[in-house]
């Protein structure tokens, strides 16, 4: 686990290379035995420095989430003590009187940057691939290892604020570039670099700040900055944090934070206060700040919910956890994409950039070269931000063929139809591209609500049909729903899966009903914006309350982006589809509102320039000022303000949050969705649903069953249906259970 090797020189090598791993963790283990060999080489007489170093292609990945998952965090002193501990350690290690180099052979994350940090001098390999970072703003938490206090220290609080509020990445020359890392080398001088900087002869001698009256002057080498008599903070006047620009950087900060986070994520909030209340201290006294903070967010059931969902939820989904077993892997090499519109075009971006040929299909040659030529846009924004070569842009641009012939289809593995949301135009489409398909190629439908079971029904190979729902624009979001249709086989599964990894995105598996799982969710989330835009609150306060709850947009915002006559047409088709049926159509009373957006005012959304929002070309968007005039708003509400438009405030949150976490238990009661945790990740990945709540299904658990139901009983009965729990809800919550109870991603798996 932790490799141990004093040379002839005297230079104690320290390696971390632990045994069934992958990367490199701090957890309880590697920590105790990395604190037996910093001791022993701290109190051999023969070392003269130390190199800590990496076994693996990385350095060290940071703390290990499973262990922070399943800690025990009732008991806020216990916490303290356990933590205190990391700090303790780092703290040994840069004032134990021996100076240290980390040799950074890859990418050092979290606690992993926070050793490097905690030593006297930083090397890194010249490895373009390895990240460098701080982040745990991302899963709720902040460096709880002293990366609050020695950041801000090296590099000021601008600086710094990038790092530690946003978990910004850095390449190794970027942090040499900000005084993070010292020297950046070639791989292979990298442990000869370290151990030439520390046998080089000591420069200077000093008394560091920590050794007190009447200690000996130590190894210059040896001693941090902080650890300096006159120490100053970088950045500010002095080095002072209450100075006049160390006053208005933090009053900048918080507003900057408060307005990104809209006061729903406690991390952000946490870090800046931390690092506020602890440039002001002795950096041990800092340090202790630090670790109040980090254990008062582990308490908080966000940061466990974040963690759960968007780390090990996101791993599960993209190491296929769900891919059926015994099925070859498929490797692709060539697809087809039926319609060469924004979502086609999309698709296809994101399929040449992994390396595959396309044959884009279009109705004529000029709509399918606006498809091509939409991807050459997209890969020359790549060159430009030197994510590309303009080689590689040319050779991918080379690898699309945009033709109105179905007969260029031939030899795809693959085919995916995003044509008109239209049962009939999708069946054409099928059958022609059949027509010169092979009998094992996979068709994918991209339909976002039509029933994958119906669409197949003009397959002549049901068994190969599946849907693949893509969410726009499909260049910049992570997810992919997979539809599974009655016929749909546990081959054709496999292979769509497969797909959607070589391309990079994140796959939830659903099962087929109409809307599925993602889109019947964004739906009930954009119809309880017309509700309440019909009940009389006013637009702004619905679009701010859904910020204010961790939306990325308001229902209405979001139902421009989709189209309103996307909304109008999909409820229309509802209707005729249950009217075919002999079924009852449930009305979701919201139909007249879309009827005259559509059909009476041509308010189509973003697409038409006309929507809830107006959208001028010399500026930016901004709700329709005459939207009052067909849906006035309550005065009260209005132009009121106190407790009574504060508890209103409040409760819109919750309808627009609720809403969606009880469809998306609706959907777990059908079996649409067949655990909890694809609905966590396909609610916050595909719709942006609160991420700081863990997922639609954490949301309930955070709020706890028996507590949800109840108030969605008040909701129905005050404003309608939509709030009516399924009996699942209703059912834990007379047995007093919880999705997760004491979840593990080791008996998750």
């Amino acid at each position: 686990m932790i490799n141990y090797n004093v040379d002839s020189d005297g230079i104690a090598t320290i390696t971390w290379d632990m045994p069934g791993r992958s990367m490199n963790v701090l957890n309880e283990a590697s920590m105790t035995a990395y604190a037996g060999a910093l001791e022993e080489a701290l109190k051999d007489d023969k070392v003269k420095g130390i190199i800590l170093a990496s076994g693996k292609a990385d350095f060290i990945a940071g703390a290990d989430l499973e262990m922070l998952l399943g800690t025990d965090t009732s008991d806020a002193t216990k916490l303290m003590d356990q933590f205190s501990q990391l700090q303790k350690m780092f703290r040994r290690q840069e004032t134990g009187g021996k100076p240290i180099v980390a040799a950074i052979n890859g990418t050092a994350l979290g606690g992993g940057f926070e050793i490097c940090l905690a030593c006297h001098h930083r090397i890194a390999a010249a490895n373009p691939k390895a990240k460098i970072g701080q982040p745990e703003v991302k899963i709720g938490l902040l460096p709880g290892g002293g990366g609050t206090q020695r950041i801000p220290r090296l590099i000021g609080v601008m600086n710094a604020a990038p790092i530690l509020l946003e978990g910004k990445d850095l390449t190794v020359d970027a942090a040499k570039n900000l005084g993070l890392i010292h020297e950046v080398v070639p791989a292979g001088e990298l442990l000869a670099k370290a151990k030439a900087w520390l046998t080089a002869p000591a420069t200077e001698q000093v008394v560091p700040e920590y050794a007190g009256k009447g200690a000996k002057a130590i190894d210059g080498r040896a001693v941090q900055p902080w650890d300096r008599k006159g120490f100053k903070t970088p950045g500010f006047p002095g080095g002072q944090v209450w100075s006049p620009a160390g006053v208005q950087t933090f009053i900048g900060g918080s507003a900057m934070v408060a307005g990104k986070t809209n006061g729903v994520y406690p991390a952000p909030k946490a870090i800046l206060s931390c690092v506020y209340e602890g440039l002001q201290l002795p950096f041990d006294s800092a340090l202790r700040v630090e670790t109040r903070y980090f254990v008062s967010l582990l308490r908080d059931p966000v940061a466990k919910s974040m963690i759960r969902t968007l780390f090990f939820g996101l791993q599960e989904a993209n190491k296929l956890a769900r891919r059926p077993k015994g099925v070859p892997k498929q490797e692709y090499k060539k697809i087809g994409v039926l319609g060469a519109g924004l979502m086609g075009a999309g698709i296809a971006t994101v399929s040449v950039q992994a390396g595959l040929e396309i044959v884009l299909v279009d109705r004529d040659q000029a709509a399918a070269d606006k498809g091509k030529a939409h991807i050459a846009s997209e890969l020359d924004k790549l060159v430009k931000r030197g994510r590309l070569t303009q080689e590689k842009r040319d050779q991918a641009l080379g690898r699309v063929t945009a033709t109105p012939d179905f007969g260029a289809l031939k030899g795809c593995q693959l085919v995916i139809e995003a044509v008109f949301e239209n049962r009939e135009v999708k069946a054409e489409a099928t059958k022609k591209a059949e027509a010169v398909l092979a009998a094992e190629a996979v068709f994918a439908s991209n339909t976002s609500t039509l029933p994958i079971t119906g669409l197949a029904e003009a397959s002549a190979r049901p068994e190969n049909f599946i849907g693949l729902h893509f969410f726009s624009p499909v260049e910049k979001m992570p997810l992919v729903e997979i539809i599974v249709g009655k016929k749909t086989s546990s081959e054709t599964l496999a292979r769509s899966m497969d797909f959607v990894q070589k391309i990079r995105k994140t796959p939830i598996v659903v099962n087929d009903s109409r809307g599925f799982f993602t889109s019947r969710v964004c739906g009930a989330f954009i119809s309880e914006g017309h509700r309440l835009l019909k009940e009389g609150v006013p637009a702004a306060m619905i679009e701010n309350c859904a910020r204010q709850a961790g939306m990325p947009v308001g229902p209405l915002a979001l139902n421009d982006e989709v189209a309103i006559d996307l909304s109008w047409k999909i409820m229309d088709q509802t209707r005729r589809d249950a009217a075919a049926a002999g079924e009852k159509y449930e009305a979701s009373g919201t139909e007249d509102m879309l009827e005259l957006m559509v059909k009476k005012l041509e308010r189509f959304g973003r697409k038409n320039g006309k929507g809830f929002y107006e959208y001028p070309a010399d500026g930016k968007k901004r709700l329709w000022p005459e939207l009052a005039e067909h849906f006035p708003a309550d005065p009260k509400l209005l132009y009121g303000e106190g407790e009574e438009k504060r508890a209103k405030e409040t409760e819109i949150r919750k309808r627009l949050l609720y809403v969606q976490a009880v469809d998306t238990a609706r959907c777990l009661e059908a079996n649409v969705l067949t655990n909890p945790q694809d609905g966590d990740v396909g609610s916050i990945m595909g719709l942006g649903f609160a991420p700081q709540t863990g997922g639609a299904i954490s949301l309930i658990d955070q709020v706890g069953v028996k507590a949800f139901v109840a108030e969605c009983d008040a909701f129905a009965k005050k404003y309608g249906p939509q709030f009516e729990v399924p009996k699942l809800l209703r059912d834990m919550a007379a047995k007093g259970q919880s999705f997760y109870g004491n979840y593990h991603p080791a008996k998750a798996a």
